[in-house]
């Protein structure tokens, strides 16, 4: 099977089906016409030229607006379960945020959300592998996949590299020392049409060669439990099944072609699959 569905399937998103929600008249964000009808409607939101906008004051009030939105939003069950982790609202990456939302409010509004995943990698005598977990049954997003070492989202106060520390002790039992030799080595970025929004998600990329003698242990019950795969296994594993999180499909696939594990040669697909990989 083609390692370009995985691509197809995290870029599913008709922008003709959404309206642009604007902050101060800067269309940052995307809303189902519905849902943007149902803010218009409360009072929360005004309709503008390209769809729904909120404006006025700075940081603070912005943020107990969108707040204000975003209990609207959880109370007509029109979003998912808000996550009680605030993240920042950026109209560009390197930009300060220009106001703080739930994390779940991010899609709900279709605001550009920001991520780091880990490669996990120890080379071994019987060659490259990687640390795969396996995720809890009980996770809001994605149960029972398999997925990175470490990913999770930048909140607030953190930078890219502060949260892969963060993340690396809180769900793979990594010291600081050892997670901060985590190299970034790129971005993935993508607009995937779901249920409870857009996801309008960049993942900005990290490789971690771990010893021999590590081994990952869940400490926040994200995951089950680790697993240290042969990477000819991973490779078997996307093109044959969908039992990787969605996301991380795309962070893989990314790996494997800039370790020279997939090629032109070898992949029809590859000009497809890696353009798709920066939407």
């Amino acid at each position: 099977m083609t390692l370009l569905r995985h691509v197809e399937a995290c870029n599913r998103f008709d922008p003709d089906g959404y309206r642009r929600f604007s902050i101060s008249g800067q269309p940052i964000g995307w809303m189902a016409p519905d849902n943007a009808d149902f803010l218009v409607g409360r009072g929360l939101a005004k309709h503008t030229d390209t769809g729904i906008g909120i404006s006025g004051g700075g940081f603070i009030s912005l943020s107990a607006h969108l707040a204000r939105i975003v209990s609207a939003l959880d109370e007509a069950k029109l979003m998912a379960t808000p996550r009680r982790e605030m993240t920042p609202v950026l109209r560009k990456w390197g930009l300060g945020s220009c106001a703080e939302i739930d994390r779940a409010g991010l899609p709900a509004l279709g605001l550009p959300a920001f991520g780091v995943h880990v490669n996990g990698l120890v080379n071994t005598a019987d060659g490259l592998h990687l640390w795969i977990g396996h995720r809890a049954r009980d996770r809001q997003v994605a149960p029972g996949k398999l997925d990175h070492l470490v990913a999770g989202g930048i909140t607030m106060g953190y930078s890219a590299s502060e949260t892969v520390i963060k993340e690396a002790e809180e769900e793979a039992g990594l010291p600081a020392d050892i997670a901060a030799r985590a190299r970034p080595v790129g971005q993935v970025t993508y607009r995937l049409s779901l249920p409870d929004g857009l996801r309008n998600d960049t993942l900005f990329i990290y490789d971690l060669e771990l010893p021999q003698g590590v081994v990952p242990v869940s400490n926040d019950g994200e995951v089950e439990r680790f697993e240290l795969m042969p990477i000819a296994r991973v490779v078997e594993i996307l093109r044959e099944t969908d039992d990787f999180k969605f996301n991380v499909n795309l962070v893989l696939i990314d790996f494997l072609a800039r370790h020279g594990l997939i090629d032109p040669d070898r992949e029809p697909d590859y000009v497809a699959m890696v353009r798709g990989l920066r939407q």
